[in-house]
């Protein structure tokens, strides 16, 4: 069976649909390849049968974000600039919708294909989501009584054919039922906002999963008693999202932040329908009626069999062979609160998550907190969890009579309510809270901790690649940079005074900041490398990549003989391996339990490895429309993990997926046991440093190129013991 499926993976993965009429790829096109890797592995057989259904889950999720966002950009380019191509690909906004249609029309059958196993394998094991077309005259009669229960609850709307459809809220599912005696002669809407997504009950020591819009489907005649029902289908709108603060009308220059976002956020919620959903099957004269009166066009329109809310998942014990083997982040990486300052004063300190705990980073704010050299905390925050950790750690420092700075950027997309809540508390608990640029979102994970030591004023900087985030922090890779050099603390000192004063932060020297010092540096370097033929060596470990100039330079490099390694997640607009362009650079992408989400950028090997981690990524935006901070490693063993991190990619070839000049994505053979992530998890859990380090540790690299670095470990040395 096992291999059966792999055999069918293979053959998935070979007709992966792609444009090989140019070295660039279109960025919406390489996402669908992204989310279509994250598909795979639901259907892949060596993945327990609940994380199959949670990365099911996922590719329904980022999907539907994708439409939000990404086909609510290009309809609206399709209103304003039709004729206009996109610069890469050439394709114009009319293709690319079309094509991103039919890629998903594709990938639904697939999907769809995927459910019917998992489902399968679910009932096999005694969890049945009830299918009521072949319904058990004992699970009937239960279902009934559950329907019963929510009845009271369900609130139908109904409309003769002349009237407009109610608002349908993105997202909500709605049951549609066509009435009448023989022709359909008006609507009954049923909305599903008040009710749970499911319901369960148990029979015979198995599980039944009753999905609460199927459910009301099935016993609408109880609910709609008085009527004659032709058809019935759940019906889910998804809006489009691309709605910015520049199109909110303008309250004067002294309104609060705070007020347009929120209007905003109103605006997005009433955006016109991007996709519109149907599960079960409609006449063609009942589905022309529905898509007449949702206004949109029939190509937006999909008929699935995977329900929309998969979320049933979370209710489901079973045994632990169903989900991934427990992997806890390490708490103890070797300091406890109070210990953190004395070992930062003399080592760079790098803690890589989700295989550390975040903790350590909270005890550093707390330990802030309670210490009476202490002047200011400044901090960049841009997505936080529910229930914060680090903000109630910068509420006590605030409380403790610290200055604590907190730059909230509001418009982090979808979060925007949740960071506008966290203002108004850190504003109530004494903070001082400013928002991002107009221009320029501040997407950057920088904080900087200002104290006066022996009547001197001494900084600890931490650069991040992810958010100060506790929930996240157990779900994605990321990494955190912390040291106390000067030079660091100035550059963040200047870009928090610059960013408190509403500009861009300004060049830096020690730290990158973008937009103005990061895409230049990266620029810089690749031309050192480019300078040394085929003795040059890149490697960035990104989430996408699709900026010009630097797929140029990249380009450039490949000619003049540098070996370029891509470990890159999700969007990548460049094909490797086409001769005469990009035939010495290698594509990889790692889709597995963890999300991918940190940045390592390394420019050379050996004794010049220039060692970079930071927020941003090689998209415009990153390097022209926000601001991000990136910091060099530049201790041995700061090195040496950002190393291991390299070659544990390079090894992988169990979650790893490469691609091909014509822009596919393969698995090689062969590749279990060597999960880079697996790996890592063993490296960095185990990773623990220590106040007894007598002497501070030694630079092993500077600003400058061709400082004595020692070699970096073999990776047999390093990996071999984290692979067994």
């Amino acid at each position: 069976m096992a291999q059966k499926e792999k055999e069918k993976e293979k053959k998935i993965e070979a007709e992966q649909p792609a444009e090989a009429s140019s070295i660039y790829i279109n960025r919406e096109l390489s996402w669908l390849a992204f989310n279509q890797r994250v598909l795979l592995e639901a259907a892949d057989p060596d993945v327990p049968l609940l994380e199959r259904l949670k990365f099911l889950i996922i590719y329904q999720s980022n999907l539907q974000e994708f439409y939000r966002v990404r086909i609510g950009i290009q309809t609206h380019r399709l209103l304003l600039a039709p004729d206009k191509p996109d610069p890469l690909s050439g394709m114009l906004p009319e293709a690319t919708i079309e094509e991103v249609l039919r890629v998903t029309r594709e990938q639904q059958t697939l999907m769809e294909s995927i459910w019917k196993g998992i489902r399968e394998e679910l009932r096999a094991n005694k969890i049945d989501v009830l299918d009521f077309k072949k319904v058990s005259k004992v699970d009937e009669l239960m279902s009934k009584k559950l329907f019963g229960d929510i009845k009271d609850m369900l609130i139908p709307k109904f409309l003769t054919l002349d009237q407009p459809l109610p608002f349908l809220w993105n997202g909500e599912s709605n049951i549609i039922a066509f009435l009448g005696r023989g022709v359909v002669q008006k609507l009954a809407i049923i909305p599903m906002h008040r009710v749970p997504a499911y319901l369960s009950f148990e029979i015979d020591g198995c599980q039944k999963i009753v999905m609460t819009a199927h459910l009301v489907r099935h016993f609408l005649p109880l609910l709609l008693k008085k009527e004659t029902i032709i058809q019935s289908a759940i019906v889910e709108v998804t809006r489009n999202a691309d709605v910015f603060l520049s199109d909110v009308a303008d309250r004067g220059a002294d309104d609060d932040t705070r007020i347009k976002v929120s209007s905003m956020l109103t605006k997005r919620k009433r955006e016109m329908p991007v996709r519109v959903r149907i599960y079960g099957k409609l006449t063609d004269a009942n589905r022309a009626l529905l898509i007449k009166k949702l206004h949109v066009p029939e190509r937006v329109v999909f008929t699935q069999s995977v329900p929309f809310d998969l979320s049933f998942r979370s209710c489901i014990g079973g045994p632990e062979s169903f989900r991934y083997p427990e992997r806890r982040p390490a708490r103890d990486i070797g300091l406890k609160k109070g210990e953190y300052f004395k070992y930062i004063d003399q080592h760079d300190l790098l803690m890589s998550f989700p295989f550390q705990s975040m903790l350590p980073f909270v005890d550093l704010i707390y330990e802030a907190a309670d210490d009476p050299e202490v002047l200011s905390i400044k901090i960049t925050l841009y997505r936080m969890s529910g229930s914060s950790k680090i903000a109630a750690a910068l509420a006590y420092a605030a409380d403790k009579g610290k200055d604590v700075l907190c730059l909230l950027e509001l418009r982090a997309r979808f979060d925007e309510q949740n960071n506008i809540d966290y203002s108004e508390m850190l504003e109530d608990a004494g903070c001082r809270v400013i928002y991002g640029l107009p221009e320029h979102k501040v997407h950057s994970k920088l904080c900087v901790i200002t104290r006066q030591h022996n009547g001197n004023i001494r900084y600890i900087t931490q650069v991040g690649t992810g958010n100060y985030n506790e929930v996240t922090g157990e779900q994605y890779t990321d990494l955190s940079l912390i040291t106390a050099k000067d030079e660091a603390g100035l550059d963040a000192e200047a870009a928090f005074a610059a960013l408190t004063e509403g500009r861009l932060p300004p060049e830096a020297h020690c730290l990158w900041i973008a937009p103005l010092s990061f895409k230049s540096r990266v620029l810089e370097l690749m031309d050192r490398e480019i300078a040394k033929g085929s003795e040059g060596r890149i490697a960035f470990k990104v989430n996408a990549l699709n900026n010009p100039d630097v797929m140029e330079k990249l380009i450039e490099c490949s000619q003049a003989g540098v070996k370029v390694e891509l470990f890159i997640r999700g969007i990548c607009c460049l094909r490797p391996g086409v001769p005469g362009q990009t035939e010495n650079i290698t594509v990889e992408s790692v889709v597995g339990r963890w999300l991918e989400h940190s940045r390592i950028y390394s420019f050379g090997e050996g004794k010049d490895q220039r060692l970079f981690i930071g927020s941003g990524d090689l998209l415009n935006r990153n390097l022209e429309r926000r601001v991000e901070a990136f910091m060099e490693a530049v201790t041995e063993d700061t090195r040496e993990q950002l190393n291991t991190v390299l070659d544990a990619l390079r090894n992988d070839r169990e979650k790893s997926r490469r691609m091909l000049p014509d822009g596919r994505y393969v698995r090689d053979k062969g590749g279990e046991g060597t999960s880079s992530q697996e790996a890592l998890y063993r490296y960095f859990s185990a990773y623990k440093v220590s106040l007894d380090e007598a002497k501070p540790a030694k630079e092993s690299a500077a600003p400058v190129s061709g400082v004595a670095i020692p070699e970096p470990l073999p990776l047999l040395l390093r990996l071999r013991k984290f692979f067994i």
